[in-house]
């Protein structure tokens, strides 16, 4: 069967973009709700987005499922269903908590450990189908533009919802939250038709032998993969720097500069169209859309650390000064600088997915998804945490942030300086969408 066109790669970042809508409205608006609106302490978020996470240490196990045979496409539409049922039941849940605490409470732990499974059956296979369906020149570029478009489903949701939520009620949210998930569902029934392809040309693609390999043993293998282990820990030591500030950066806007949720909805959508810009800035002069170049992904990489360890110091900065500091600029900034890092441990990903063993894309993908998930589930629930610990320990709100901002600057610097450690290898694997495959493999040896 012949590989994806560029339309069906964009047919399969319409999924990613759905993804993404979604998970916009719980890691953004609902924490902010909870601790802004209903007052309840910045870990009680923390600790149900660090619950979905957990979930996630199962995508290795889904992907393995997904490899053994059976339509991805299945899984894929599964999970999104189950994470849209899930978050509305989330907003649903948030509303109750006003009323009956204790009820709300446990509704919301059931709707994020559905949100947790969603998320990771549905994510894992559409990546493993990408790295699988996808012409190997083309695979960076393949990464690049589906996690663009996920940030394009945050940008657009966020600016909508922001508009439609205001002068806010939670009766609205849960309105807000059910539109955009049944919108995010149908829009993935569609993209998916007829691209995994027949069920004789699935056969060819992966072997019956190598599918019914056990998962314990297939684990095993992609774990003695050099390259996939060393960039396990680049992922998980990357995301952990990357993810305390997903939980506190509305609450803050919102406490320090007074932002109505409308506006900390908005400010969010801001920080991701500066994600998207750094993503799209990268794939074009990185060489990400198959253009060679002479930078590494390596450099796009650490680049991409420190210009985010930057803007979370001017960022802690404004928390210690307060409202007059421009905070829009400062949130696009680190945006930017995320999208720049993302990308490129992106493009490796996708290279990596289909190296080594064969029929393992699902196992791969899963395998690095759980070490973000672990990385994520950390950092969201260590950066709520410490804010509520340096609102304790100095009586300030805007000294907690501050300090938690600073923290996760450092993070970034320590991620710097991993990449350089971590990624040479995956910018090998991924030499055949750059010029300069031959000094790449010098280095590398």
């Amino acid at each position: 069967m012949a590989p994806l066109s560029w339309v069906g790669i964009v047919r399969l970042g319409l999924v990613q973009t759905s993804l993404g809508a979604i998970i916009v409205l719980l890691t953004s608006t609902l924490n902010r709700v909870m601790v802004v609106e209903l007052l309840l302490p910045a870990s009680v978020p923390g600790a149900l987005v660090a619950l979905h996470y957990a979930v996630q240490l199962l995508r290795p196990r889904w992907g393995h499922g997904s490899d053994m045979g059976g339509r991805r496409t299945t899984w894929i539409i599964g999970g999104m269903g189950v994470l849209a049922c899930g978050a509305v039941l989330a907003a649903v849940a948030t509303a109750l908590v006003a009323s009956r605490f204790h009820e709300g409470m446990a509704l919301l732990v059931a709707a994020f450990l559905l949100i947790g499974i969603g998320v990771g059956a549905s994510g894992t296979s559409l990546l493993a189908l990408l790295a699988e369906r996808v012409a190997p020149g083309r695979k960076a570029a393949a990464g690049a533009i589906v996690w663009i478009m996920m940030i394009a489903g945050f940008v657009v949701t966020a600016s909508a919802a922001g508009h439609f939520l205001d002068p806010f009620s939670l009766e609205r949210l849960v309105i807000v939250t059910a539109v955009v998930s049944a919108v995010a569902l149908a829009v993935t029934v569609l993209a998916l038709v007829g691209v995994e392809g027949s069920t004789a040309a699935r056969k060819v693609r992966r072997p019956a032998p190598l599918a019914r390999t056990p998962f314990r043993k297939a684990l095993r293998e992609v774990w003695s993969e050099s390259e996939a282990r060393r960039f396990t820990i680049f992922v998980f030591v990357s995301m952990l720097a990357y993810s305390a500030q997903d939980l506190i950066l509305e609450p803050f806007a919102g406490i320090v500069f007074a932002y109505t949720p409308g506006e900390s909805t908005k400010l969010s959508g801001l920080q991701n169209a500066g994600v998207l810009v750094g993503m799209i800035l990268v794939g074009v002069a990185g060489g990400g859309f198959g253009q060679g170049s002479k930078v590494t992904l390596t450099r796009w990489a650490m680049g991409g650390c420190v210009l985010s360890a930057t803007a979370l110091a001017t960022l802690a900065l404004a928390g210690l000064f307060g409202p007059h500091w421009p905070l829009t600029p400062i949130v696009v900034a680190l945006g930017f600088g995320n999208g720049v890092f993302a990308v490129a441990a992106i493009g490796s990903m996708m290279s990596l997915a289909g190296s080594g063993t064969a029929n393992r894309e699902g196992t791969r993908v899963g395998l690095w998804g759980a070490a973000q998930g672990i990385a994520f589930g950390l950092g969201g629930l260590a950066g709520t945490m410490a804010v509520d610990l340096g609102r304790w320990l100095t009586g300030s709100q805007a000294a907690a942030y501050a300090g938690v901002f600073a923290l996760e600057a450092s993070l970034f610097l320590v991620a710097a300086w991993l990449a350089a450690q971590s990624i040479p290898g995956s910018a090998e694997a991924s030499s055949a969408v750059l010029e300069d495959e031959g000094a790449l493999r010098a280095d590398a040896a």
